[in-house]
């Protein structure tokens, strides 16, 4: 059983709390698992009700009956998700001593606002494709599969890049300075017809071009304009390395982080606490 404080619940209320907010033991495991499972199902149904009437017509060769039947089909799917995740949220009301606290925790307003775009959809029309905000119930995927950890190496990498913030910033305005010259320079050898018809848009093929990205709207056509742009896609390869070995160099000084618990609070339902944690460090209720 996951390590919560829940002496002052009823033994069904520690039993849902065990299945809903612990992924440690197989049916708590099993539930998330199931929710990951209706949830894409959910994001699957809301994007097909986007499709245009004349593509399923002509294009999947639906006649009016079936396309008909096809949006009865994805109208029922949605409300059976939107009625589960109701009941499944209602339930984490019951088995929490603070059901207020996980309303307004992280966790409990992802479920909230998956929720409310369902029901907005009663009263207001054209409310349909804000049901997609479901997917963000997917992050509970870094609970399930005890990826906790790697949440908290996320600050590891963030705090490297405030650290080689100055650097960066060195290293951005040489990338800016370079592309304004290499623009400047292919708006005096290339011709207007071949694209480059003004600085500004000489720039935008000089960061296309360097970045390695390629989308071919512009291209010199110069036997010089080509050799340029030669240079600059080599340029490119090297100039990418550069901020990845910034970034790796102050990773690698860094200290390692602590090793976090995959058990959740039993009042807000909170996880990401570090292994000898004994009380929540968001509403300090004893773990």
């Amino acid at each position: 059983m996951p390590n919560h404080d829940t002496s002052s619940l009823k033994p069904w209320q520690k039993k849902l709390n065990e299945i809903t907010f612990g992924s440690e033991t197989r049916a708590g495991r099993w539930f998330d698992i199931t929710l990951l499972i209706i949830i894409v199902i959910s994001i699957v149904a809301v994007m097909l009700e986007s499709i245009p009437s004349d593509t399923i017509r002509n294009e999947w060769g639906f006649s009016a009956e079936g396309e008909e039947n096809w949006h009865f089909t994805l109208f029922v799917i949605e409300w059976i998700v939107t009625i589960i995740f109701t009941l499944e949220f209602v339930v984490r009301l019951l088995c929490v001593k603070k059901p207020l606290k996980y309303v307004f925790s992280f966790y409990g307003l992802i479920d909230l606002i998956s929720l409310l775009p369902s029901y907005v959809g009663l009263y207001f029309t054209g409310t349909e494709p804000l049901r997609v905000l479901r997917s963000v119930r997917l992050l509970r995927i870094f609970r399930i599969l005890k990826l906790s950890q790697f949440v908290e190496d996320s600050k590891g990498l963030t705090r490297a890049l405030k650290a080689s913030k100055n650097k960066i910033v060195v290293f951005l305005m040489a990338v800016l300075t370079l592309v304004i010259i290499l623009g400047t320079i292919m708006y005096l050898v290339e011709d207007a017809s071949a694209g480059f018809s003004s600085i500004p848009r000489s720039i935008y093929w000089a960061v296309v071009t360097l970045t390695t990205v390629g989308y071919g709207d512009i291209a010199p056509a110069t036997a010089l304009g080509q050799f340029i742009a030669s240079i600059v896609m080599i340029l490119g390869y090297a100039i990418i390395a550069v901020p990845t070995g910034i970034v790796t160099k102050e990773l690698m000084s860094g200290e390692k982080e602590p090793k976090l618990s995959n058990s959740a609070c039993g009042s807000c339902g909170k996880d990401g606490h570090e292994s000898d944690s004994q009380f929540c460090r968001h509403c300090g209720e004893k773990l």
